[in-house]
């Protein structure tokens, strides 16, 4: 039985549910990561004893998986679009700025499907959007490209924001700090197409380069999709 088929137990005093339980843990992780989060710390958080959370939760793993169905409800669109490539365009968006506020979800993503309510509604309004537009395959492999398109580059994103404040050096100073080592090498001349891309690429932020290649993916999937015979 999955913690989402699990009832919860009756209530006692200091009363629970698992909404708080969850509450709890989010607020945790985004103030330490998912290292900061345990049952015994949750508990502390809510003024009940550790044992008495085993009776909605049994494991650590399904706590991760009742968070990660919980901030899902951020990235669900109020709307469904008309236009496939929005729709898509969209759920990329707000999975991108659901992570920058829950950077833990980063670690999380991809792999199995989250089997809560608000995952399967993302999933659906994935595939929905796209119903129609070519066999269910065809669909399935489509939003499965997309989807690791923007969790790639979600990850990329975050793993330098946490770079960041490890060194506490910006990208622009650690370019700095790197630009002799970085300088020295390009000079031997075995890599002449990084020195092109160093010297004469144009730099751009990581929301304009989320986008961009975005675009580039959605414009692939298109070239997929015919309409089914009829």
């Amino acid at each position: 039985m999955t913690v989402w088929d699990r009832p919860e137990p009756p209530a006692r005093p200091v009363p629970l549910d698992r909404e708080r339980i969850v509450a709890a843990a989010i607020a945790l992780a985004d103030e330490g990561g998912l290292e900061a989060v345990s049952l015994r710390k949750v508990a502390g958080r809510l003024n009940a004893g550790p044992m008495r959370l085993y009776g909605y939760i049994s494991t650590k793993e399904e706590l991760f998986d009742l968070m990660v169905d919980e901030v899902h409800a951020e990235i669900l669109p109020e709307e469904q679009p008309g236009d496939w490539r929005e729709a898509l365009r969209i759920i990329a968006h707000r999975t991108r700025q659901t992570v920058l506020r829950h950077e833990w979800l980063a670690e999380l993503l991809g792999g199995r499907p989250t089997l809560g309510p608000n995952g399967l509604a993302v999933t659906e309004a994935k595939l929905a959007a796209l119903d129609g537009l070519a066999d269910i395959d065809t669909v399935m492999r489509a939003v499965e490209t997309v989807s690791a398109y923007f969790t790639g580059a979600i990850r990329r994103e975050i793993a330098n924001l946490r770079a960041e404040r490890a060194t506490g050096l910006s990208k622009r100073d650690w370019q700095r700090a790197s630009g002799p080592h970085v300088t020295r090498v390009l000079a031997t001349g075995r890599f002449p197409t990084l020195a092109k891309a160093v010297y004469d690429g144009t730099e751009v932020d990581a929301e304009a380069s989320f986008a961009t290649g975005l675009d580039w993916v959605l414009d692939a999937v298109a070239v997929k999709l015919t309409r089914p015979p009829t």
